[in-house]
C-alpha cells in the first residue's frame, strides 16, 4: 500500500501499539466504572432494581472487554485491519449502558 502523495510503503510507526494501549486504558476505565455502579448498588441495600442494574453493568463490562480484547489482538498483526463499523457500534452500546445504568443507580437511589 502505497503512501498519500508517493510510492513508498506505508510505515505506521507505533500506531498500532498507542492503539492497543488506548484500548487497555479504555477496558480499564470501564471496568472501574463498573466497580463504582456496583458498589452504589450494594450500599443501597440490593434492592431487586438495584440487583438489575448490577447485572447490567457487569453485562455491558464483560461485552466490552471481550470487544476491546478482540480488537486488541487485531492490533497485534503485522498489518492489523480497520475496525469494523459493527464492533465500534458495539463498544460504543456497551458504553451507553453502563453510563445510563450507572447514573440511574447513583442518582435514584435511596438517599
Amino acid at each position: 500500500m502505497a503512501a498519500p502523495g508517493g510510492d513508498t510503503p506505508r510505515d505506521p510507526g507505533l500506531q498500532p501499539e498507542r492503539t492497543r494501549l488506548a484500548w487497555r486504558r479504555t477496558t480499564l476505565a470501564f471496568a472501574v466504572a463498573a466497580l463504582l455502579a456496583g458498589r452504589a448498588a450494594v450500599l443501597h441495600g440490593g434492592s431487586p432494581a438495584d440487583l438489575l442494574g448490577l447485572s447490567l453493568c457487569a453485562a455491558a463490562w464483560l461485552a466490552f472487554t471481550v470487544t476491546a480484547q478482540r480488537r486488541i489482538t487485531a492490533l497485534g498483526a503485522r498489518r492489523p485491519g480497520t475496525l469494523r463499523a459493527a464492533r465500534a457500534s458495539w463498544a460504543v452500546l456497551c458504553v451507553l449502558v453502563l453510563a445510563v445504568t450507572g447514573a440511574l443507580l447513583v442518582f435514584l437511589g435511596p438517599r
